[in-house]
């Protein structure tokens, strides 16, 4: 699922592509579950005709702010929803696989807007797509102060809280960590893959009970949403700039097959594994997120399927 970085890039890219020009046309197919409390009909008939101002972005949702009264798109990538904008591929979650094509229009497209440049007379076509339609379209007129964004948490990017302010939101939480860590009215915008990350680097194991986590636990996991989202952010979610200790550059493959070339600091190879927490495949590792006090003894008592893979050594450095 695209996550805060993601849904920034798209962010990103509605606002190179498409601010100051003028909607002049929107194609739109039939989708009643993509379109959220709309028609598809009713969705062109409010954008057309209005020139993007810009757009923004809370959490996982983004928003296009358009000219005069009227409602503003507020959309949701759900599970493989992007973005394509016209002779050229579409930002794909994680990787470009090997089919995807240019050909217009997209497969799977839910909308195209027709973006006509007013000085150069040239139009730029926009697409929404949604193979698995998990994805939603709404029309808001305030997109901050209306759902659903408004029962979102906070952002860590725009509105991450204070650690004074963000240890009681934890404490006074039994679940595990990294299930909190997804909860959107919690932290707007981590997903799956980050939420790993950041306990990764905070060395907090997935399950420990949100209310169990030392002060430097809580200290640790707080910079670490913040440290995690900027630095995916500032490269455009381009995960051939993540820097080589992440997680996420070896998390990818399972089996005995799986090359995994993370270091322990001590020079050591890592062992990465695998258990289910909060209903999502959390990747760890085993060295440096363990289980501590009352959450350690209490899933002692049962048995738990952990995947484990094979430990390498032929690779970087921890820096």
């Amino acid at each position: 699922m695209p996550e805060l970085p993601e849904v920034n890039r798209a962010k990103n890219l509605v606002n190179k592509v498409a601010v100051g020009k003028l909607i002049e046309k929107v194609e739109t197919v039939e989708d009643p579950i993509v379109f959220s409390g709309i028609t598809h009909d009713e969705f062109a008939k409010e954008l057309t005709g209005r020139t993007v101002e810009s757009a923004g972005r809370y959490g996982k949702v983004f928003y296009i702010t358009l000219s005069g009264g009227g409602r503003m798109p507020v959309l949701h990538f759900g599970m493989t929803g992007m973005l394509q904008v016209k002779g050229e591929l579409a930002a794909y979650y994680k990787e470009t696989p090997k089919a995807a094509s240019t050909d217009w229009p997209p497969r799977f497209m839910k909308f195209i807007l027709h973006l006509v440049d007013s000085e150069t007379g040239v139009t730029t076509h926009l697409a929404f797509l949604d193979a698995r339609r998990l994805g939603r379209i709404r029309l808001c007129e305030s997109p901050l102060t209306e759902p659903p964004i408004s029962e979102l948490g906070f952002d860590p990017i725009l509105s991450m809280p204070s650690i004074e302010k963000f240890k009681p939101l934890v404490l006074k939480r039994s679940c595990p960590i990294k299930a909190l860590l997804l909860d959107q009215s919690f932290s707007a915008g981590v997903g799956n893959w980050v939420a790993d990350e950041i306990l990764y680097h905070a060395r907090v194991h997935p399950e420990q009970r949100s209310n169990t986590l030392t002060d430097e636990q809580l200290v640790a996991v707080h910079l670490q949403t913040a440290h995690v989202c900027e630095i995916a952010v500032s490269v455009d979610a381009d995960d051939s700039k993540f820097p080589e200790n992440w997680l996420f550059k070896h998390r990818w493959g399972k089996g005995k097959k799986a090359a995994h070339n993370l270091k322990l600091p001590s020079g050591e190879p890592a062992t990465i594994k695998w258990i289910t927490v909060g209903g999502r495949t959390s990747a760890y590792v085993a060295e440096l997120q363990t289980l501590a006090g009352p959450t350690a003894k209490k899933l002692t008592r049962g048995k738990r399927k952990v995947r484990v893979t094979r430990r390498t050594s032929n690779v970087k450095r921890w820096p």
